[in-house]
């Protein structure tokens, strides 16, 4: 089976899907507590921490309305007490079979915002590879030179595109590969096993959590590149998950950054810790813990500081925080998320290569790929820092924070392909 035909299998279960989800922007029917929650936060304009985001969000329409079913009374249907048993059995059927349609629209749901969110990437990637493909009759040198230049745009990483190619020209090789055309679904296939390597199974990484007790969760980046905002957005999912969350207020350097957070606590609706300004971040934090103990609660997420200009000092400050959790609560941190900015492109690899040698970063939180045509940083990151992406924002809306999946990626990156790739396999 072909990878095209395997991502599509994997993601949408029917052609019809996209069309229907076109639709609608909200992708998991919430109940009405939920909704109503969702409803006043996206109602409202998530100020990131050094540019103001213009939302340009229309209100979602509400889902679809089922038609009534009229349903006979039991007994008017039969008066033999044996078809109860048979009720029974009909009632369990029809549970097992929404348990297994809600397990299909969770994954179209995650298809269909990757799809969505990436549509600027793929927009500039995919023309230029289809353009790429109709100049060439064959597969030959100068078509992977130019290749070459098409991932580097994308910002793929020039390491990772001198490997990527490499790998490229002995698959093509090997499968005796003459069509351009068919190119295009061997980049998509290496495009995942560069992501995932030779080493890993392939496998979803998401958030670790204790299961033992309180989860902490260690947030660090530069000011600007909409790290509060996506702390605020984490608490609403772990919230939505029936998780007792709260919030450690530990950017103490920039101003407006407490208030920032505490607001982001007031909408979700979870509790936050904080000192005035210019206190000390490690006594914040050390306050959030004794704090997120007594209230039991499951997840602590705290904040940090993000300045570069005094790198020593930041460096610093971050080993100090890291030594109060992991003195507190043992085996803590369970996670170090360095959130960066994906619009920022390149100068987002040399911010985790300093952050990650003042802390061990265990992953990265990629913000704002919805707004940048140069989504290859992704795999740039994975592959030259040896850091896996965990969760990126796919949009403004509180509910666009989504767990990372490198074959959602690439289906996002070549939807648009795949359709016209099953229209060229149907019989004529």
């Amino acid at each position: 089976m072909s990878f095209f035909k395997k991502l599509k299998e994997k993601f949408v279960k029917n052609p019809e899907t996209d069309e229907e989800n076109k639709s609608h922007t909200s992708d998991e029917p919430l109940d009405e507590a939920q909704e109503e929650e969702t409803q006043q936060l996206e109602g409202e304009t998530a100020v990131d921490e050094s540019v103001e985001e213009e939302s340009s969000v229309e209100d979602e329409p509400s889902l679809q309305e089922e038609d009534p079913v009229e349903v006979k009374d039991a007994e008017e249907q039969s008066d033999d007490p044996l078809d109860t048993d048979d009720e029974d059995e009909q009632e369990e059927d029809t549970e097992e079979s929404r348990e297994e349609e809600d397990t299909e629209e969770e994954k179209e749901s995650i298809a269909f915002k990757f799809k969505k969110g990436l549509a600027k990437t793929r927009n500039s990637f995919s023309s230029k590879i289809n353009d790429l493909v109709a100049r060439y009759r064959t597969v030959d040198e100068d078509f992977f030179e130019e290749l070459e230049e098409v991932l580097i745009s994308a910002d793929v990483g020039v390491t990772t595109v001198m490997e990527m190619i490499e790998e490229l020209e002995m698959e093509v090789k090997r499968r005796n590969v003459q069509d351009p055309q068919k190119v295009k679904e061997i980049i998509s296939e290496k495009l995942v096993d560069i992501y995932y390597g030779d080493d890993d199974a392939g496998e979803v990484e998401g958030l670790k959590e204790n299961p033992d007790g309180l989860t902490i969760y260690l947030f660090v980046g530069v000011n600007g590149v909409g790290k509060t905002t996506t702390i605020g957005k984490l608490a609403h999912r772990l919230k939505s998950e029936g998780k007792n969350v709260t919030l450690a207020a530990g950017d103490t350097f920039r101003a407006g950054a407490i208030e920032q957070l505490d607001e982001w606590g007031k909408r979700v609706g979870v509790n936050v810790t904080k000192h005035s300004e210019g206190s000390d971040p490690a006594a914040v934090i050390y306050d959030g813990i004794q704090s997120a103990k007594s209230k039991k609660a499951d997840v602590l997420i705290c904040d940090t500081a993000g300045r570069l200009q005094n790198k020593v000092n930041l460096m610093n400050e971050l080993s100090k925080v890291k030594r109060v959790i992991e003195r507190e609560a043992p085996g803590a941190p369970h996670e170090v998320l360095l959130v960066l900015d994906a619009t920022t492109g390149q100068n987002a690899m040399s911010q985790a290569k300093i952050f990650s040698e003042a802390t061990d970063v265990s992953g990265i939180v990629l913000s704002k790929l919805d707004g940048t045509a140069k989504g290859g940083i992704v795999l740039a990151i994975r592959n030259e820092l040896d850091i896996p992406v965990k969760l990126v924002g796919l949009g403004e809306k509180v509910t666009d924070l989504e767990t990372f999946d490198a074959h959602a990626f690439v289906y996002g990156l070549f939807a648009d392909m795949i359709e016209d790739y099953e229209d060229e396999e149907k019989p004529s």
